[in-house]
């Protein structure tokens, strides 16, 4: 039966050897027995080799899914994997790493991961034993740059082959450029792509920091909100890129150029005394003179107002050399003839500014409580010295009571925008005096703004107020300069039509201060030409004024228009002013301005 013990008949032998036995077993009963026993163990021993078995074989079976399922995640891991051995050859790739770069398995396997991914030189391997992270290029076979940020963790062997090591590669380049992105934007202004203002005054702070000397120019281009009136934002737009790329081209080596806001760009510029900042100043008006584009309206053409202030000599802080040269800016702005002006020593920014301010909120209240006040001045006809015409003139009241010339306030009304709402404030109370002096035949003439020319309502309000009031458009002449009209001649030339469509007469204001006007004179809508009072105060000494007086003149006449001679202050020029055919005459010689009360008691009686 002990043959049968190797087939595992291990019930088939307890069944055929007995289990009586006598009182005193012999050898065949021991024999029996321990074959019996043999059995038993032998059949305990191979059913615990058969469960070791089904658990080995569950084990296989759970490390064959680990397997799979760490291969899988290796192969869709959107990330490089690469595992290499002691000596920093590559033993293991994932299937992302293949792609991106373009190269087989086969290819990769036992290359050095250096020489492949260009992470500097070959890593000793004593280093293999620590976590490391670095930030690396990649340029893939298509020629793309990508960043990729590498994370080495080391893997221990159980033999004695040594230490190997796992990179996993992240790639943040499109992460990278968001952040860029974000710096661009936090420094740099969208649409013309210069610095923007927070960066231009940190780099001034620094500069200033650095007890660095130099200049700090502020240009505000002229009429910029015109151009978005008339035109549309995408113009104003293309306008605002064509200065920022002629800035960057012509003087981005020279320093930091910067769009402000709106139309206001402005330069930073290191070891730069004032000869060389205001050479500067006249090479950018140089510059402009080359900007322009045709609209489907008009010709455009770019001009700006540049303020310069010195550091440390205007200012020991950002703020306070920004203000200095606005201050300077609108001085330039002001000025009328040169498009630069350079801050002196003696020029003090904060209280310029303090009074610009203070100038504001008062011009503010006067037009919420009517605190202005209307006087008139005569206009004299030569003929016979017959006074219907008038001149409006404007004053603010004091606290105290007393009147506040046009000098304090205009230049001021005329920076902040807030001419256009005088304007309409003169034009409202004007046109109720007229309609109580207009059966005297008296006519008012009232000087407006340029500003007032690009007023896209002014014709709705004046038709409104005129209806309103009464005032017969015919005894009313609107007045605008010489200068405001050249300067943007299409728009004066629609405006001053549009007067005249409504019924009333118009005037150019300061005549002959430029000569390229005589061009104009005859295609501009007006009835009478008042000419500057510079040529009629020197009319008696010089000679060059007596021959442009008499050229406006005969000018005038042969358009079909009367003259009118501003500052007329001397009996002695009344014959020279009749023998040139001039109309009207106006002056403190023949009549200084008026409270409106006088006026209106002198035509009563």
């Amino acid at each position: 039966m002990l043959p049968r013990l190797a087939n595992g008949g291990f019930s088939e032998i307890r069944n055929t050897i007995p289990t009586n036995r006598s009182a005193l077993p012999n050898e065949i009963d021991v024999l029996e027995i321990t074959t019996l026993a043999l059995s038993r163990q032998l059949e305990s021993l191979e059913d615990e080799v058969r469960e070791r078995g089904n658990q080995l074989a569950e084990r296989i079976d759970e490390l064959a899914k680990e397997r799979d399922f760490v291969s899988s995640l290796l192969d869709t891991a959107q990330v490089f994997i690469v595992v290499q051995d002691s000596a920093g050859r590559i033993s293991l790739v994932n299937d992302y790493t293949q792609t991106i770069l373009g190269l087989s398995e086969a290819s990769l396997l036992g290359r050095h991961f250096v020489d492949i991914f260009a992470s500097g030189t070959l890593s000793p391997i004593g280093s293999f034993d620590t976590h490391t992270q670095e930030e690396q290029a990649l340029i893939t076979p298509d020629q793309k740059s990508h960043t990729v940020v590498w994370y080495h963790a080391p893997l221990f062997a159980n033999n004695d082959t040594g230490i190997s090591r796992i990179s996993i590669g992240l790639d943040i380049t499109e992460r990278k450029a968001a952040e860029a992105r974000l710096v661009w934007l936090a420094e740099r202004d969208p649409l013309t792509e210069l610095y923007n203002r927070r960066y231009f005054q940190d780099a001034l702070q620094k500069a200033i920091w650095m007890q660095d000397k130099g200049a700090v120019l502020l240009l505000d281009l002229d009429q910029f909100k015109e151009v978005n009136e008339l035109n549309g934002h995408h113009v104003g737009d293309r306008l605002l890129r064509e200065v920022a790329e002629t800035l960057s081209l012509n003087l981005g080596h020279r320093g930091v150029i910067a769009r402000l806001g709106g139309d206001e760009f402005s330069l930073l510029l290191k070891d730069m005394d004032a000869e060389q900042a205001v050479a500067i100043a006249q090479y950018i008006v140089q510059l402009f003179e080359g900007i322009g584009f045709r609209t489907e309206q008009q010709w455009l053409r770019v001009t700006a107002s540049i303020g310069i202030a010195l550091f440390p000599t205007h200012g020991n802080s950002a703020a306070d050399l920004m203000a200095s040269a606005d201050v300077a800016m609108y001085k330039a702005k002001g000025s009328g003839i040169q498009h630069w002006h350079l801050l002196s020593k003696a020029e003090n920014a904060k209280d310029e500014l303090q009074q610009r301010v203070y100038w504001v909120e008062r011009i503010r209240n006067a037009l919420q409580e009517d605190n202005f006040e209307i006087m008139v001045q005569p206009i004299m006809r030569l003929e016979d010295n017959d006074i219907k015409h008038y001149e409006v003139l404007l004053r603010m009241r004091d606290a105290d009571g007393s009147l506040v010339s046009p000098g304090h306030f205009i230049p001021v009304a005329e920076q902040s925008g807030q001419i256009i709402q005088i304007d309409r404030w003169v034009l409202r109370n004007s046109l109720k005096l007229l309609s109580q002096l207009q059966q005297q035949g008296i006519t008012l003439a009232i000087n407006l703004s340029g500003q007032s020319l690009h007023d896209e309502g002014l014709k709705q309000f004046l038709a409104e107020e005129l209806a309103t009031s009464g005032a017969d458009p015919h005894h009313l002449i609107l007045e605008v300069t010489e200068t405001a009209a050249v300067t943007d001649f299409s728009t004066a030339r629609g405006v001053l039509q549009t007067f005249r469509d409504l019924g009333c007469r118009t005037a150019l204001d300061d005549f002959g201060v430029g000569f390229s006007s005589f061009h104009y004179l005859g295609q501009l809508p007006v009835d009478y030409i008042k000419i500057d009072g510079s040529f009629i105060r020197s009319l008696l000494i010089s000679p060059d004024s007596r021959v442009i007086v008499r050229a406006i003149a005969d000018i005038a006449a042969g358009f079909g228009k009367q003259t009118i001679a501003e500052f007329v202050e001397q009996e002695e020029l009344m014959p020279i002013l009749k023998s040139y055919g001039i109309t009207y005459g106006q002056g403190f010689h023949l009549g200084r301005p008026g409270k409106i009360t006088d006026l209106l008691k002198t035509h009563k009686d």
